[in-house]
């Protein structure tokens, strides 16, 4: 079952409500108020945004954000009453997207919602348009050689612009549609710092997410590419500024 939105909040009856709201207005939501039943909605269902509570009795929402962000990149948007700065850092950190405190009005998160899943449409689309690029659209720009659709990032490690296929000591590695996009734009400006900003304007088009989302996808690729996640040689953090893959 395909669904916009799953809505994660152990109080049954403003997770319902909720849903009922942004069913009526044609966005699919479904709702669940435990952790346990989270993992298991979204193992069988695609989901696109999640609207997740930090309360979730035994379990946080916090924990909850961890396990999706391993295995999911749609947008996570946190829903709490719990007001203090500490608690919106934890969040935003740990991949979430947005922090919105409760009481909300029904009309503004479903205006919220419907654009960052708009948004979010459209940046996949594009990604999956990536690997129409080749090297001679860079005009002379910095970027690695492309050789028949073929990157290599380091020995042993090369990516394919004309399948996506990112082999790593001989064995192919799985790339997400916005893992992929980053690692393309990243590589088709080698030799440079590219922001935060520019790769949350360019990569995602989407002014709703944030950097915790960016941070994640980075160690994503940084965990199928790099010898050492920990202390990465091909992708570079330029600390305060952003990412850069050396020409």
């Amino acid at each position: 079952m395909d669904v916009k939105v799953l809505m994660i909040d152990d109080d049954e009856v403003i997770a319902q409500s909720t849903a009922e709201y942004f069913n009526m207005f044609d966005v699919k939501t479904e709702y669940v108020t435990s952790f346990e039943a989270a993992v298991d909605f979204l193992d069988k269902n695609l989901v696109s945004l999640l609207l997740l509570d930090i309360n979730l009795g035994e379990k946080s929402g916090f924990e909850l954000c961890k396990k999706v962000r391993e295995q999911y990149d749609m947008p996570i948007l946190f829903i709490s009453a719990r007001t203090s700065d500490d608690d919106v850092l934890i969040a935003l950190n740990i991949g979430g997207d947005d922090y919105i405190k409760k009481p909300y009005t029904l009309s503004i998160l479903l205006a919220k919602v419907k654009t960052i899943l708009a948004r979010y449409e459209k940046a996949k689309e594009a990604a999956g348009n990536a690997a129409n690029l080749s090297s001679g659209d860079n005009n002379g720009q910095a970027g690695r050689c492309i050789v028949d659709g073929t990157v290599m990032l380091a020995e042993k490690v090369s990516l394919d612009t004309n399948t996506h296929k990112l082999m790593v000591n001989g064995e192919q590695q799985s790339l997400k549609a916005m893992e992929y996009k980053l690692l393309y734009y990243l590589l088709e400006n080698a030799g440079r710092v590219v922001t935060k900003d520019e790769l949350l304007k360019n990569v995602w088009e989407d002014e709703y997410i944030g950097e915790g989302t960016l941070a994640v996808h980075i160690r994503h690729i940084r965990e199928k590419i790099e010898k050492d996640p920990k202390e990465p040689e091909i992708i570079k953090t330029i600390w305060g500024v952003g990412y850069m893959i050396d020409k």
